[in-house]
């Protein structure tokens, strides 16, 4: 079985995990009498420990290797959707969520596992497998969630976790170490995260973080407030509007799986990063205007198009500016600065819908979807400074196991 199919499902599973979450997590806690900000502190508190964890994880890979950081932290998912499967209180599911979000950050390593065996000319299209996995699992995560929720509350998540045990045992005895052990950090050396910015080429790295935090947190925005957009304009429930994200994701994953590659080598990542970043921006305008199902498909459609552009490459291209002994922290930075977003776009969209309310159905979440555009448009200026690295700081890729 080829290494870069087990990080494709290592992905897969957390993304079927998050998406299980979506539609479940807040009935599974009224469940348990809690109050709508308790929900919200369980929703946010996933990428509260991300923000901790994920550099962090990527650090020790650098420094172990990637495949028992991938082996430790898909274990630790196994177990946190076993006690959230199994809780009987609130306080369980706290307990369940933190262990999730704790051990649940290590996409970047699997970026860095990618970047590992991937030539710097392809890696782009690599990530794009993170990117086709990221809408595979978002397409089945909250259809698996409203089935198993028919049984119990908890069913979706055994099943979850069910998945993530069976990740575990493909790791063990399929995956192979990518990061030779020339390559990794010297376990004496006290370094902070900070300065993975000596090695490589730090300002256009630090650009790219704070692009990818702006994109993240215009991105969340929406995604937080599309169900109660699609119900308060259309009248849509929680079905209707599940066939709408598996539209995006199929979308996604056809973009992201197949054509990424195909696109870097005629345009570039930084003219697609651009591209998508803009429309994206345009996307995030017309999405309150929309009236008809039509009009809102081809909205979704373009959303799916743009982001299906933005992520990869945006990956693509930081992992290209940091030393190969770095990439595990680098990337560990990016995704770190990804779960800010998460956090802050989810909290920041929610207080900017309460200005809508008391208006004609027609204003609904215009001040959240706006404001999400003009923070997509601060991250398209942003990428308008890209440029592509020289090859004189960074060494190349040397040659590993497998190669896309």
């Amino acid at each position: 079985m080829s290494p870069l199919f087990v990080i494709f499902f290592t992905v897969f599973i957390d993304m079927v995990g998050f998406g299980i979450v979506i539609p479940v997590l807040p009935l599974y806690a009224e469940h348990f009498h809690a109050t709508p900000l308790q929900i919200g502190w369980l929703t946010g508190i996933y990428s509260g420990m991300q923000i901790i964890f994920t550099p962090l994880l990527g650090r020790l890979s650098d420094r172990v290797g990637r495949r028992p950081v991938l082996i430790v932290s898909l274990a630790g998912t196994a177990l946190g959707f076993l006690v959230m499967g199994w809780a009987s209180s609130l306080s369980l599911l706290f307990l369940a969520r933190i262990i999730d979000g704790a051990t649940g950050g290590n996409i970047s390593t699997a970026q860095a596992y990618i970047a590992d065996v991937s030539t710097p000319e392809n890696r782009s299209r690599s990530m794009g497998l993170i990117g086709a996995a990221f809408g595979l699992g978002f397409t089945f995560g909250p259809m698996i969630g409203g089935i198993l929720s028919r049984i119990s509350y908890g069913a979706p998540f055994y099943f979850a976790a069910a998945l993530a045990a069976l990740n575990v045992l493909l790791l063990y005895f399929i995956l192979p170490e990518s990061l030779s052990k020339e390559y990794r950090s010297r376990p004496h050396e006290r370094t902070r995260l900070g300065e993975v910015f000596q090695h490589g080429h730090a300002r256009l790295f630090g650009t790219i973080v704070v692009t990818y935090f702006f994109t993240i947190t215009g991105f969340a925005i929406m995604t937080t407030l599309f169900a109660l957009f699609t119900e308060k304009r259309f009248g849509y429930d929680a079905r209707q509007t599940g066939y709408l994200f598996g539209f995006i994701g199929i979308i996604s994953v056809i973009l992201q799986g197949g054509l990424i590659g195909r696109l870097v080598k005629i345009f570039g990542e930084t003219a697609l990063a651009r591209t998508g970043l803009l429309f994206l921006a345009l996307a995030m305008v017309l999405l309150p205007l929309v009236h008809t199902l039509v009009m809102l498909l081809l909205v979704c459609g373009a959303i799916a198009i743009a982001n299906g552009l933005v992520n990869p490459t945006l990956n693509g291209l930081a992992s290209q500016m940091i030393d190969r002994s770095w990439q595990g922290r680098a990337l560990g930075l990016m995704q770190a600065a990804g779960s800010v977003g998460r956090l802050v776009g989810p909290l920041l969209g929610g207080w900017l819908l309460m200005f809508d309310l008391g208006f004609p159905v027609a204003r609904y979440a215009r001040t959240p979807l706006f404001t999400s555009a003009a923070i997509l448009l601060v991250a398209f200026l942003l990428a308008l400074g890209f440029r592509k690295p020289s090859t004189d700081k960074v060494p190349p890729v040397a040659p590993a196991r497998a190669t896309v």
